[in-house]
Parts: C-alpha cells; structure tokens; sequence
C-alpha cells in the first residue's frame, strides 16, 4: 500500500526536514510539507493532499499534533480517510487504522470524546437546574430587554461564530468553488464537493451558497463566484463535470474518475449508472476539445 507522509511545523523558522526524513525512513514514496499553525483546519497542503488519496493509501505523520491538535479534528480527518478507502497511521503513536489494534485505539479515542461531550452536557443540565432553585433567571438582561447594543452584540457572536465553523471546513469546499464557480451550476458544485465526503458532512445547495456569500462578504472569495452561470449545451455538461474532477486532482485515475461520478450517482452519456474508465477517457478527450479541461486545471 502506498504511504504518504504528512509533515507540519508552524513558523518559517521551522523547517520540517526532521519529520521528513523520519517519513521517508519509514517508507514513504511521497511527503507533503507545511508551514502552518496546528489549530488551524484549513490548511491548504493538507487540503490536498485529503483530495489526492485514494483507497488503499496510508497517510503517516511523525506524531498526531503533526496533523491535529484537537481529537474532534483527528476523527474528522480519519474518518474522512475511511469514507475513501485509506488508512492512517503515526509512527510514535499507537494509531494504525489498518491493523485491528490501531483500530481499537481509535475505537477508544471516539468513546472517550463522546464521554467529555457528554459530560459537558450533564454539568451544563445540573448548573441550570440549581441556578432555577435559587430564583436566577438564565440569559442576558440586555436581550430580555430588547436593548439594541446588546442585540447587535449577540448579533456579531453568532456571527463570528458561523464563520469560525466553516473556516473549519473551507478545505471541503473553497477551492472547488474558487476554480468551478460560475462555469458550473451550483447543483453540479455541489455533487462535485459532496462526492468524497461522508455523508454527514455533506452540503445542500442552499447552505453552501449561504456559505459562500458569507466569505464573499468578507472578501475571503471573489464575488464573481456569485455570478449567474452560463448556459451549457447538454452534450457539454458531462465534460465540464469531468473536467472539474480532473482539475481538483490532476493526477487522479480514470478508475477513481468513475468512482467520483458513481458517488455523485451521474448517469453514463447512455443512461446507465455504472461507469467505464474508456467512458471517462472519451469526455476527458472532448473536454480538452472544448477548453474545458485546461481552464478547470
């Protein structure tokens, strides 16, 4: 099985040649590095390389904190390399998802996040239920009285606080927006972002582009993301689906191409819902044809 190894270290100062050389000993035939901070989920490197791996690929870091800081955020990402089909594993760390005692480990890890969690929510319960019994009303006296400063206050947490959820998940979505929006429609954006991604984070179409007009809003996407999209022959659309899936992976196989698309439940140019690589291989030829492959790259 193919490894990949995943190097991070957070300033420029910092060179990852340590981590680099310790994945390369243990087999890695290719290594991403990083320059960012660990709390940080939107990494552009790590970004890609999540798109790059296929089923059967192991990703390696040196330690866990080399790929996340929190333990929500390493489940998020392993899960995420399970729902492809791939592995992961930390050489100091007894984690390897592709033996049964590294499956164990990380068996442990979900329950004792889902222990914390449910403990918060019981602390939570029993603090409002003793404030009740002694006469203390909960909230803010601001919002009972309506008072606007204290509106528009909460108004700019929930705020901040929306944008903070889905700066953790702009990997997901941000760079199949920025390079597909407007040639595509949202629907096909959609499938598009969707495909590997399980199905708990999956996006509908309405809150993505909530999404997006929030970032647009903040200047984080350009607004002609937002444009109405071009009118595309029918004989065009599986070509510029296909084009897109190859331009967010250009190294990806025409066999994973099909498994994209059958994910994405798109039907063949005949209508059947199993795919072929030589019909992959057809539309990659027309969308070259058509300039569809070279702009979505």
């Amino acid at each position: 099985m193919p490894l990949i190894g995943y190097a991070r270290v957070s300033t420029e100062d910092q060179t990852p040649l340590p981590q680099s050389e310790a994945l390369q000993s243990a087999g890695c035939v290719e290594i991403f590095e990083e320059h960012a901070s660990g709390g940080n989920r939107a990494r552009p490197v790590l970004a890609r390389l999540l798109e790059r791996v296929q089923s059967g690929d192991t990703l390696v870091v040196v330690r866990i904190d080399r790929l996340a800081r929190s333990l929500s955020h390493l489940l998020e990402v392993i899960e995420r390399l399970e729902a492809k089909g791939a592995f992961f594993r930390s050489i100091q760390d007894p984690i390897d998802t592709g033996s049964p005692q590294g499956k164990f480990t990380l068996q442990v890890l979900g329950a004792a996040a889902e222990f914390e969690r449910a403990l918060i929510r019981e602390r939570t319960k029993a603090g409002l239920a003793s404030a009740r019994t002694k006469g203390r009303v909960g909230g803010n006296p601001g919002l009972r009285a309506k008072d606007p400063a204290a509106l528009r206050k909460v108004r700019l947490a929930r705020q901040d606080g929306y944008m903070e959820r889905l700066n953790e998940t702009a990997q997901d979505w941000v760079p199949h927006v920025r390079r597909l929006r407007p040639d595509l429609a949202w629907e096909d954006v959609v499938r598009i972002i969707n495909g590997p991604l399980p199905q708990a984070r999956r996006w509908t179409q309405s809150r993505l582009l909530r999404a997006v007009k929030a970032y647009v809003r903040d200047g984080l996407l350009p607004t002609e993301v937002l444009a109405r999209a071009g009118r595309r022959e029918t004989d065009d659309r599986l070509p510029a689906i296909v084009a897109a899936i190859k331009g967010a992976d250009p190294d990806i196989t025409l066999q994973a191409i099909c498994d994209r698309l059958e994910s994405m439940r798109e039907r063949t140019p005949r209508g059947r819902a199993s795919w072929q690589p030589s019909s992959v291989r057809m539309l990659l030829e027309r969308a070259e044809k058509l300039g569809l492959l070279k702009s979505a790259q």
